[in-house]
Parts: structure tokens; sequence; C-alpha cells
């Protein structure tokens, strides 16, 4: 079975056909820069375009940068705030839409780092932002947002996001201090079994990882900036981690 993932992000919506029984994309990504501001026509614009792209008339499953209830954005941090309230399902033409990160982690417990992992999992991205998802023996927590738990007084994302990293033009060894001091916060609120990170830092884990010192075993995402594509058409596949 196909499904056209698209995974909207604070700098650039992404999208591509899924093959969701290998958990592999069947084209090659189709990365547009993010609409600024980002509203919900000019996002919707662009969705529309990678449809378009891929002349699909199948299922579509898309993820969105805040808390998404029974396809209802609630929350909006790095987008426009006039998503608050937005049917994002309807916006989209009927497509399923899931929190970005929590589509990550659905697509990293199924193909990737937490496959048959037991226990409390926790998928971190950074990137604009920071996204979580929260899985315990399999299941999804959905709309966690840790990216916006308190650190140091200001929003966790704040600091330690890879977007910050950048504004800060920090070192990556100077980041992986900040992110030490986040994952330490989370670690001592849910005290997981397994830490995965990802986001597209993910593909440069190898310079900042061995700078972070925690208790929990932690390791980056198999899937890397894959996992929001394939995690959204997850969505529409059913199955026992796909919310409903």
């Amino acid at each position: 079975m196909e499904v056209l993932g698209i995974d909207i992000g604070g700098s650039g919506i992404k999208g591509a056909p899924v093959d969701v029984t290998a958990g592999r994309l069947t084209k090659e990504r189709l990365r547009i820069p993010t609409p600024q501001p980002a509203k919900p026509a000019g996002v919707a614009e662009t969705v529309a375009e990678i449809v378009e792209h891929f002349a699909w008339t199948g299922p579509v499953g898309v993820t969105f940068p805040g808390v998404v209830m029974d396809g209802v954005v609630k929350t909006a941090a790095n987008v426009h705030h006039s998503w608050v309230g937005v049917n994002a399902s309807e916006l989209f033409d009927g497509a399923r839409v899931i929190n970005d990160a929590d589509a990550a982690g659905l697509a990293e417990l199924a193909f990737g780092e937490g496959r048959g992992r037991k226990g409390t999992v926790l998928m971190l991205t950074f990137g604009t932002g920071i996204g979580s998802a929260l899985f315990i023996d399999g299941t999804l927590v959905p709309n966690t947002e840790l990216g916006h738990l308190e650190l140091h007084g200001k929003d966790a994302e704040h600091r330690a996001s890879d977007r910050a990293r950048e504004e800060h033009d920090l070192g990556w060894k100077d980041w992986a201090e900040r992110v030490e001091a986040y994952l330490k916060h989370v670690e001592m609120l849910f005290s997981p079994a397994l830490f995965i990170v990802g986001g597209g830092v993910s593909r440069k884990a190898d310079r900042f990882l061995p700078h972070v010192k925690i208790d929990t075993p932690i390791v980056p995402a198999a899937l890397q900036n894959e996992a929001g594509i394939i995690g959204a058409a997850l969505t529409c596949a059913g199955g026992p981690h796909a919310p409903a």
C-alpha cells in the first residue's frame, strides 16, 4: 500500500509517496520552503503543490508542528498563530493530520530504532523547535510537546533547538551542553528506557551526541529526516500504532 506523506516544518514542507509496509519512500521527496509567514492559506497551497507534483489521487497523511486533536490545530508555536482553531484535515481536503514529532516517532517505532522496544521511549526532534513523541510499550501518548518545558526561564526549544544553535552561532560541543541540560530535565521527569534523536540534525549526530552525557541510552533516528514523511503516511494505514 502506498500513501502520500507530507511533513510540514517551520522552514520546509516535504513530501513523497511511501510504501507503508516497507517503511520507505518510493520516489524522491520534494521539498518546498515553508511560506513566510506560515499562514493556513499559503501552507495549504504548498501542500496542494506537492500533491499535484506526484499527480496523487490516493490517501494523504500530513504532519503539523503543533498539537492536533481530531484534525483541529490547537497550538502553533513555530508557524503563524492564525492556525489555532483551524480544521487542518478539512483544509487539506480530508487528509489525516497528526503532530509532526508524533508522526516521526510512529515511523521510528515501526521501522527504526524503536522497533520492538518496551517501556518508555522518547523520540525528540531537533529542528526549528523541539518536538517530542512519547511511547509506553509501543503505544503513543499524543501531543506531548515537551519542547515547551521551561529551561532556565525559557521554552527549552528557545535554548536547545537546532535553530537556537544556528541563531546563537554555537559550536557543536557548546550546543551539546544545552541539549544535555534539556535531556537531563526530561530524563528526570520520565525515566525513559531510550531517547531517539530525530530531525534534520540527526544526520550529524556524530558531531554532538558524543558530548552528551546522560544515564539513558540515546541513539540517532534510523530514518533521520524522512521519519516525518513516513509517519504521516502511516496515519492512513491503520495498525496498532496509528492514531484513530
